[in-house]
């Protein structure tokens, strides 16, 4: 179970708190007895695949639909064409 500390226990004994949250994985921060933050430990996520698919798997992100892109075709000679009507 999370320990409990009030805001004032939480100020005045961070590095306890800090250490606890490192030790034990979670605690709580209470205001006159009502919990309203819970600290949990770091969890860095070291690449952008890691991050997507732990989005993905989160329902934040929704994957997009598997297929081919068309490719964007480029007209030769946008500046020759922006010059002569600019003339």
């Amino acid at each position: 179970m999370a320990k409990q500390f009030s805001i004032y226990e939480a100020k005045a004994k961070l590095s306890e708190l800090l250490r606890h949250v490192k030790a034990n994985g979670t605690a709580i921060i209470t205001e006159r007895g009502l919990p309203i933050a819970e600290i949990v430990p770091y969890k860095a996520v070291q690449t952008l695949s890691g991050r997507y698919q732990q989005l993905t798997a989160q329902g934040y992100i929704v994957a997009a639909r598997k297929g081919k892109f068309s490719s964007v075709v480029k007209k030769t000679g946008a500046l020759d064409r922006f010059l002569k009507e600019r003339e």
